[in-house]
């Protein structure tokens, strides 16, 4: 991914979803949303790859049950190397959105009908993200004293397998063997 292709995101406006004309029918009604967006940045800390599937709007008497699977891919950078990475990712979701708005709503539709899924979206694909993430099962990082990306090419760095607390240790025994 070049830097100008992460620079290119659909407005996060696109997952805000006018209900009001849903909130005036009665309790029982549903919709089904389908979702198709390109790159869209949920949140300022997440940007999704693509963002497909279908929700589907039940109205209830306490305001809008959202249910749905989506899939997508998040943008995040692997653990070993820092190259940006996709990660595939599916979102199950059900989640009321309360109507009218009260104090004990995780999530609400404001007074004007309009029910934003950015804050449900990023919360889901945040738990769905593994801590770990890696580009490759074998990504072999970067060098701890060049910084260089091992997986492009190797460095000259002298390799030093003991923990620099431990070194010390390491210069005793050393120190040690030289006088026996």
């Amino acid at each position: 991914m070049t830097s100008s292709q992460q620079q290119h995101f659909v407005n996060r406006r696109v997952l805000k979803i006018n209900v009001g004309f849903f909130l005036a029918q009665g309790a029982g009604n549903q919709r089904t949303v389908e979702l198709d967006l390109p790159r869209v940045q949920v949140a300022d800390d997440l940007e999704l790859d693509y963002l497909h599937g279908d929700l589907r709007l039940s109205r209830n008497s306490r305001g809008i049950l959202i249910q749905g699977k989506l899939k997508t891919s998040v943008i995040n950078e692997c653990s070993r190397c820092l190259v940006p990475t996709l990660v595939p990712v599916h979102l199950a979701l059900e989640e009321l959105f309360a109507y009218p708005a009260s104090p004990e709503a995780v999530y609400a539709v404001d007074e004007t009908g309009i029910l934003d899924l950015a804050p449900l979206l990023r919360e889901e694909a945040i738990l769905a993200t593994p801590m770990v993430v890696l580009c490759r099962p074998d990504c072999a990082g970067l060098c701890s004293q060049c910084g260089q990306n091992l997986n492009e090419s190797t460095c000259d760095c002298e390799v030093d397998d003991i923990d620099p607390r431990l070194a010390i240790l390491r210069d005793r025994l050393e120190g040690n063997a030289d006088d026996g």
